[in-house]
């Protein structure tokens, strides 16, 4: 379905007294108000075709009604949600499970709904039905030779599909590992993924990236070929200028300090991107900033600090997606929710008194730099995300509007009530 853009306007125009009584303030006190709102406008965050439906647990998968059935349907939901924020323009893929039949037409349902085409995704942590080798036992680490081969062709097939629509970026996140002491030789294993990664990299085209993904544990539980950031650095690092090490939030142990990481990777010139969720536990692919707000708030202040002692752009210098699996919310919900926790933590970072903090560090006055940052992050920056949104066309408030419509029941009309969304 596509919304009228008269609800949006007609919403808007119903709340715009309320809205602008909070923003007076911001309007009238706050001189970087506007360069915020600007900055806000241009900043997009990627959904990924697979966070449209929902997910699951290790033990079961409860369904929701009039989940997207095809890629026609995931990209009309995540047109949807664009229209609602005006902050989600870009569609990640993930192969096999999003191959078009038709890329002319692809792309001009996705210029229909404003939509550009992210990183592009591949796949070696399952074993397809058509698939001749298994990757029960790793995929780009495996000791058979032919395995390896099978998942770098892989690779290099989704890299064709991702030229077909425009994308600029593979992701390469692999499963592989081990489960018990012994059952790998580290050294090997780490060896054969490098060689596998460097026949991928040379078939990337010139003006593309590829983002080396890493996570701590799951599925494998004694060792993860690419288990940490230092892992991934390694390979990045190794492959050469195109190959960038990705954060996902939820991939890394607990209470791991992840905006120092950000900062170091930065700073070498490695960091490629993100894929935004939260954690409680583990790798728990929660809504973003539902559970630790203030490690977002703080990842972004390195960010943006970092950024700008780089030149970086940045709405484009990095890649910013969700990564979240929804087990109990409306997926449509849960990503208007993340996109919107992403885009404060962002405002809150921007409204840092940048010299005020490197003179309190300079000082060694450690109460004072606190200070500083807890100031900004306390700060209801809300105002500011609405206001952009507003000018760029979304709604105010996008899931009030979105609930106000019941777009879940319209879909579930459309879809059916039992419709499970590919790829899960």
């Amino acid at each position: 379905m596509q919304l009228d853009p008269n609800a949006i306007a007609d919403y808007n125009q119903s709340q715009l007294e309320g809205h602008q009584r909070k923003l007076s303030y911001w309007t009238q006190e706050v001189a970087t108000a506007e360069p915020i709102i600007r900055k806000l406008i241009d900043f997009q965050i990627a959904i990924p075709s697979w966070a449209l439906g929902t997910g699951g647990t290790r033990f079961g998968r409860f369904a929701g009604g009039g989940e997207p059935r095809s890629l026609e349907e995931k990209m009309a939901d995540v047109g949807l949600l664009h229209a609602l924020n005006q902050a989600s323009g870009a569609i990640s893929l993930h192969i096999p499970w999003d191959i078009p039949t038709d890329y002319d037409a692809i792309k001009g349902l996705a210029a229909s709904y404003s939509l550009a085409f992210d990183a592009v995704n591949s796949n070696t942590f399952q074993d397809q039905p058509e698939q001749e080798l298994s990757y029960k036992f790793g995929s780009l680490q495996h000791v058979d030779a032919a395995v390896r081969q099978q998942a770098i062709d892989h690779n290099i097939d989704v890299i064709r599909h991702g030229e077909a629509l425009g994308s600029k970026a593979l992701t390469v996140w692999l499963s592989d590992g081990s489960c018990f002491p012994g059952q790998l030789n580290f050294r090997k294993a780490f060896g054969r993924t490098l060689d596998s990664l460097g026949e991928i990299y040379a078939a990337l085209p010139e003006d593309w990236k590829l983002f080396v993904e890493y996570k701590a544990f799951e599925p494998n539980f004694y060792s993860m070929t690419v288990g940490d950031w230092g892992s991934s650095f390694l390979y990045a690092s190794k492959l050469g200028p195109k190959a960038y090490t990705l954060v996902d939030l939820g991939h890394h142990l607990p209470n791991a300090n992840i905006e120092q990481i950000v900062s170091i990777l930065l700073n070498e010139g490695k960091l490629g991107g993100f894929h935004f969720n939260d954690s409680k536990y583990g790798d728990d692919d929660l809504t973003a900033g539902s559970i630790k707000p203030y490690q977002l708030f703080l990842i972004f202040n390195e960010l943006v600090d970092g950024m700008d002692a780089r030149g970086m752009n940045h709405a484009t210098s990095l890649g910013w997606m969700i990564d979240a699996s929804h087990n109990v919310k409306d997926p449509l919900e849960d990503l208007l929710q993340s996109v919107e926790a992403i885009q404060l933590a962002y405002a809150q970072a921007l409204l840092v008194d940048r010299q005020a903090l490197e003179e309190a560090r300079e000082a060694n006055d450690v109460a004072q730099a606190q200070e500083i940052l807890q100031d900004a992050f306390r700060t209801d920056v809300r105002p500011l995300v609405a206001e952009a949104r507003r000018r760029a066309g979304g709604a105010l408030q996008p899931l009030a509007l979105y609930r106000q419509l019941n777009v879940r029941q319209q879909l579930i009309g459309e879809r059916g009530a039992k419709t499970i969304a590919t790829g899960l």
